[in-house]
């Protein structure tokens, strides 16, 4: 089975401090996985990596076929969506809606290319799948938080990515809008042609019935990874948080109280 990403015996250190420390980390094509971690847990330093921002100070990574040191990060790069409640902040408010998403296309901020009809098609295509093909003419800044992560999801689309990095995508969302966005993750997942989508967050009750296999993350190391119905009980979590939590099930998805 090929594998998407191969992270093996990997640390990083900025000046003296190490951030991430002796991870081991594969996912195979097929698999969608949740990553689990608190505040400065290590989450965003691995998904830099897996993007080709910072390298290992020791270890190797490999990214869809793509071994560091001997492929070209850039090209690469276009290979993989990357969606982050930061990257709202970035977009201008004055671009329309469909812009956004085709910006995706060239990994820009703003659309500084001459698109075609046939990629305001695919765009359009996009939206009607993500179930926001009503915003089309829509100013950016005029569409809603849920509605923003929805054409951001769509830009991430656009390049027709092997892999779908949603780093915190519901931050900010009300229970409502952040329910909607689940659903539309959801329905992307269990897609036939799929990307292979990575879903970082600290919330395990986020972690949908989609994704496989879950990562979890604490203090810049592998606590536990594996089969997320293995990985997500109450004796792992309250090992995980350090204190005594209880996990239930409903409708597929874990739903975690402190006892």
């Amino acid at each position: 089975m090929m594998e998407i990403i191969d992270i093996a015996n990997v640390t990083w250190k900025r000046q003296s401090k190490t951030i991430l420390e002796n991870i081991d980390w594969q996912v195979c094509k097929g698999e969608h996985w949740a990553v689990l971690g608190l505040n400065g847990s290590g989450k965003t330093t691995l998904l830099n990596m897996v993007n080709g921002y910072i390298w290992p100070t020791t270890g190797k990574v490999s990214v869809l076929g793509n071994i560091f040191g001997k492929t070209d990060i850039r090209e690469m790069r276009k290979s993989i969506g990357w969606v982050s409640s930061s990257l709202q902040e970035k977009i201008k408010g004055t671009e329309n809606a469909e812009d956004v998403v085709v910006s995706g296309k060239y990994a820009s901020i703003g659309l500084y290319e001459n698109p075609d009809n046939k990629d305001f098609r695919k765009a359009l295509g996009i939206m009607k799948d993500l179930g926001c093909s009503h915003l089309a003419g829509r100013t950016y800044q005029s569409c809603s938080h849920g509605e923003k992560q929805k054409l951001l999801i769509g830009r991430g689309l656009m390049g027709t990515p092997d892999l779908l990095i949603l780093d915190e995508p519901t931050n900010g969302l009300d229970f409502i809008s952040r329910e909607e966005l689940m659903e539309t993750i959801e329905e992307l997942a269990t897609q036939e042609n799929a990307p292979t989508i990575i879903f970082v967050t600290h919330h395990i009750e986020e972690i949908l019935p989609a994704f496989s296999h879950t990562l979890l993350l604490r203090d810049g190391e592998v606590f536990d990874k594996g089969e997320r119905q293995n990985v997500l009980t109450s004796e792992r979590l309250s090992s995980f948080f350090a204190k005594s939590v209880e996990v239930k099930w409903y409708k597929e998805r874990p739903w975690m109280t402190l006892r």
